[in-house]
This record gives C-alpha cells, structure tokens and sequence, in this order.
C-alpha cells in the first residue's frame, strides 16, 4: 500500500484551513494579485523593469485567474497543492530510503513544520520551488536505486526539468544542486551516474543562467535584505543540529544510500550555501530555502522509524503506534502555531483591510497619497474601495509604465496638486516615521500634509494606517492663491 495518499491529504487539509485568512492579502501576496491579472505581454513588459525572478510564477497565476477568477483561494491553492505534493515526495523517499513509518512519518511531520505552513498559504512561488525540489530528489533516489536502462535516460531528463523549472521560479533554488552532489559523494555513486548528473545539472543551470544575469540588473529589489548577523544564524543552527541528530539515528554508512544521505545534505546544504552567498551579499531569507525543510521531514521520519524498530522488541503491540501519538502531540503542540499562521496578523500588512477604511473614510472629491509610493497596492488589489478619490501624485499607471507602484509626477507638480484639494487620504504604513520618507517625492507628500493640513480621523489597523487630512486654509500656489 503506497504511504503517499495520506501526507497528500493531510497537507491539502492544513492548506484548505483557513485559507482566505480573513480574506486578507499582504504586501507581497498584492504583487502576485496585481501582476496575475495584467496580460502575458504587460508581465513581460513589467518584468523588463522589476520582478524578472518571478516572471515564470506570474504566467502560471495569470492562467489560474483567467481560468478561476480572481479570489484569495485562487491566489493561494497553487501553494497548497504544491507543498501537497512536496508532502507526497518527501514521504515515498522516506519509504524507499528507511521503511513505511520512515514514510508515513516524514510526509505528515512535512505539512506540520511552521515555516511549511506559513508558506503552505503563501500566494507567492516558494511552495512550488519546494514542490519541484521534492520532485527532483524523489527522482535522484529512483535514480541511484534503478537498474541502467532507457528509463533510466528518460527520468534524468525529468530531473533536470524539475531542477530547471525550480530554478526559472527561484535561481536560488539550484542551491539543490550541491546538496545533490553530496548525496552522490556520500553513496559513492559511479562514473555512469556521475556523468548524467553532471550532464542534467550543467543544462539546468545554462537554462536559468540568463535569468540570474538579467536579475541581477534588479538587485535594488533586494537592498532592504539586512546583512547577516548572529541572531540570523540561531535557526539555520537549531535546523542543522536537529537533522544531525535524525541522521546520527538513522546510523549512516558511506557508500549505502540511506534517509541520512538524502535527508543532511538536502536540509544543511542550501541552508549553509545561502547564509555563505550572504556573507558577500546580504540575502538571507528562510523563504529561499524553504525547500530544505525536505530534509529536515525526512530525517524526522527516519527518527520516528528507529524508534518504532527499537520498540517492537519489547512492545510490539504498543511500537506501531508510536508514530500516530508522536504526530498527535505535535499537532497538538504546534496548534497555537498552526492558529497564528492563519491570523491576518501573520503578516507584515493587509492591504484589503486598508483599502477598507479608505472607503468608509472618503468623500467625494477627496484626493489619496500613498508613503511610501508601494502602498498604492490597496488601490490596485481593491479598485473599488478607492472610487471617486483623485490619487493625485500619479502620472502614469503600473500597466503602462511597466511597474508595480506606477510612476509619480515630480515633487513640484504632487505639492500643486495636493494644495488643490481640500481633504487627502494618507495610505502608509502603521509604523511609518516622518523622517523615514524613502524619497524626495514622499518628503514632499508629508511636508506639506504637515504645513498646510490638520488629520481629522486617524486608523491604524493590520500594520496599515489611515489618516484623513482636511486643509487649514488659502494658500499660495505659485505667486497665486487657492
């Protein structure tokens, strides 16, 4: 009977659970809302300027909104249904590798780790990147386990498929590669092998080469990453340390292809390669490697597994369900985790809620001004909220320019055009400090709010915050008066 069934349905049913999050959306879930629903030539037309890494995810969620509407389900199921089949990966390797409860085990514990659920309901492309992770290692292991043969030539043109496309969602992604290249080293794996993966790696990444050349004409995108610190390596740490002790349990030997073999490079690699990138550039973020978290459900299955083969001799009734109750505590540990996750408090922000008090604030002829110029996206993600406002630092929209935010007119011409209205809707951060103005057009915004403008109604609400100025009275316009 296969052991992938049940991780399967059990990753779908976490997802599935509170999966609008209070029909929340946050920041960076409203790029993928705002780019999805432009056409294939206005994304690349986008991607030209910002968000090349992501260009292929886009397409996909374009077709899935063309096909099912825009919604925060639609924006979120691809995620479930990738860490799903993650889940279903992770738990046949674990079966191959150490045995049914190694199987049964590292599929369910996958769908309970944290940082699998909080990017289990991500509308953004880190599940699909673990997906085709999980996909690459299973097919490495039926691989290395296989007789030669056709098929074999067939299955190494799917893995390097699954690294390419992994790499066309992420480039960071091809950090498997080298995690790959230790299993190869550990089980002593020979020349034939040796070869064909080499030859699959070296087409994945000549596949992605140009994607990693043309992004980084982007890299400001990035510049807000802080450069690695102490407190940034705890987790990495604490990750490697328990995936030392599964390993450590599974009784490792060189040369045999094992849980250990698959599971410490696949979770130790990537997380070590990236925070070894970020010593030279800051990059560091869990999400770029939360495909390692393969490894680290593998190895706890493997734990599981030795101890359910240490306990049959003395309890063989009992030892079978050592697995069951071990994964019931945890759910019943990780529940107010698992709660928190699906909170719109989760997140940095929540664009809909903003968009929200934008509407129940407004009045007509109003004018809006966003700080900085990002949180414009509540006006792109909810149009309707923000009908009949003049948003009166735009010049040119996000289709049109080929951005995200849109363009701004230049200070001078945003000052004249808020003097000319009587009350202005700020839209920033909850946060957010006037002297954190990131440029000279938001300087202006909120100096002359500041000089010319009393806030009458002020809300602050899911790390969003509303403010309604009313003007003070006349003032000059250029050597005029309004």
């Amino acid at each position: 009977m296969p052991v992938w069934p049940l991780p399967v349905l059990w990753t779908l049913a976490l997802g599935w659970w509170g999966i609008s999050r209070q029909d929340s959306v946050w920041r960076d879930e409203a790029a993928t809302w705002q780019a999805a629903q432009r056409s294939p030539a206005d994304i690349m037309h986008m991607l030209g300027n910002i968000d090349a890494v992501h260009g292929l995810y886009y397409l996909l969620m374009h077709e899935c909104f063309v096909c099912f509407g825009a919604s925060t389900t639609t924006l979120r199921l691809p995620s479930v249904l990738a860490m799903a089949v993650a889940a279903g990966c992770v738990a046949e390797v674990g079966h191959r590798l150490a045995g049914v409860w190694a199987g049964r085990g590292a599929g369910m514990v996958f769908g309970l780790l944290p940082a699998v659920q909080f990017y289990l309901q991500e509308g953004r492309p880190y599940a699909m990147v673990t997906a085709g992770a999980g996909i690459s290692t299973l097919l490495l292991v039926t691989l290395l386990q296989a007789p030669p043969g056709a098929a074999r030539r067939r299955r190494w043109a799917a893995y390097g498929a699954a690294v390419l496309a992994c790499g066309l969602l992420n480039w960071l992604s091809l950090l498997i590669l080298p995690a790959h290249l230790a299993t190869l080293a550990w089980t002593r794996a020979g020349r034939e092998v040796w070869t064909r993966w080499l030859t699959a790696a070296v087409a994945a990444t000549a596949g992605v080469l140009p994607l990693i050349l043309f992004s980084r004409r982007q890299a400001q995108q990035v510049a807000w990453i802080p450069p690695l610190s102490w407190q940034m390596l705890i987790g990495p740490v604490v990750l490697v340390a328990i995936g030392a002790v599964g390993a450590a349990v599974d009784r490792p030997r060189a040369g045999r292809l094992s849980a250990a073999a698959v599971g410490l490079p696949l979770l130790a690699v990537p997380q070590l390669g990236l925070v070894g990138v970020s010593v030279a550039h800051p990059l560091y973020l869990d999400r770029y490697v939360v495909f390692s978290l393969l490894g680290l459900a593998l190895l706890v299955g493997a734990g599981l597994a030795a101890a359910v083969r240490a306990a049959t001799p003395r309890f063989p009734t009992a030892a079978p369900r050592l697995v069951p109750v071990a994964l019931a505590l945890a759910t019943l540990a990780l529940l107010p985790q698992s709660l928190a996750e699906r909170s719109p408090a989760s997140r940095v922000d929540d664009v809909v809620s903003a968009a929200a008090d934008v509407a129940r604030m407004k009045s007509p002829g109003d004018g809006v001004v966003f700080v900085p110029t990002w949180r414009r996206d509540s006006a792109y993600v909810c149009p309707g909220d923000f009908t009949g406002l003049r948003d009166v630092a735009l010049e040119e929209g996000p289709t049109r320019s080929g951005t995200l935010e849109g363009r701004e007119a230049t200070p001078a011409r945003i000052r004249a055009a808020m003097l000319a209205r009587p009350r202005i809707l700020l839209v920033t951060d909850a946060a957010q400090a006037a002297g954190q103005a990131p440029g000279a057009r938001d300087r202006v915004k909120l100096a002359v709010l500041r000089e010319y403008f009393t806030p009458v109604a002020d809300v602050r609400v899911r790390g969003r915050r509303v403010t309604v100025y009313e003007r003070r009275g006349p003032v000059r316009v250029d050597g005029g008066r309004t």
